[in-house]
């Protein structure tokens, strides 16, 4: 297999394992949370690092904002080696009970993108695989407020009105981001595990919408405290997979 032309990787630079968030500091950040970490290749908005947590080798990779770049991860990751996908990210909830900080486990993410749809029909679920879904789930302690369900993933930041919010939230589903769709699709054609643990940093239906999946330090401090959370949560997911 030929390196990669937007990861710049080969085959034997990546594990089976990648945990993928959507900003590249948060590469940094997840890496200071192992034992071990190795940058292996930066380009765009690419960042890939090889790391040790535990007994558990592997990959972080991000992949920038939204379907598009989260699809070009997962095409090529996967063609290096790349089995179980897991996305550590932030979202907007979409349900007023959800708190900032808050963190959303998807059981499935609407298609509101258009990547997934040069793939399939937009009838064919997005959902993640059920393995990757139990390890983050069993993953969570008791004490930690771990929202699981439905998502919606969007490709219009700017656009989302006040009719869309509206209508997320009575279809019951908890957030929005803007990957998960793609990943959750891509993975599941290719016979590959999914998954996605995010942080809730603003509440679209309280009016107190913060962002997409920004710098950490552009966070609410409260998100900011628990995106570490939920990197150990994903992590330790990771040595259950």
């Amino acid at each position: 297999m030929a390196t990669q032309p937007h990861l710049l990787v080969d085959d034997g630079d990546v594990t089976d394992l990648a945990l993928i968030p959507g900003d590249p500091g948060r590469v940094d950040r997840i890496a200071d949370h192992c034992d071990e970490a190795e940058t292996v290749a930066r380009n765009r908005e690419y960042k890939v690092v090889d790391a040790t947590y535990g007994d558990r080798d592997l990959t972080i990779c991000s992949t920038g904002i939204g379907c598009p770049s989260a699809a070009i991860a997962v095409e090529e990751l996967s063609n290096v080696g790349v089995e179980t996908f897991v996305r550590v990210g932030t979202t907007g909830a979409l349900q007023s009970d959800i708190e900032i900080g808050d963190m959303v486990v998807a059981t499935g993410a609407a298609k509101n993108e258009g990547t997934s749809k040069r793939y399939e029909a937009v009838e064919y679920p997005a959902v993640p695989d059920y393995e990757v879904l139990s390890a983050l789930v069993d993953a969570a302690s008791e004490d930690e407020i771990v929202h699981v369900g439905p998502i919606v993933s969007d490709d219009a930041y700017y656009a989302e009105s006040d009719d869309a919010v509206e209508d997320w939230e009575a279809a019951g589903l908890l957030a929005v981001e803007m990957e998960a769709a793609a990943v959750f699709s891509l993975a599941r054609r290719k016979g590959l595990g999914a998954g996605a643990i995010c942080t809730v940093d603003g509440n679209l239906v309280e009016g107190t919408q913060k962002g997409t999946d920004t710098e950490d330090d552009e966070l609410p401090e409260k998100a900011k405290n628990n995106v570490g959370r939920a990197i150990d949560i994903a992590l330790e997911a990771a040595t259950r997979l």
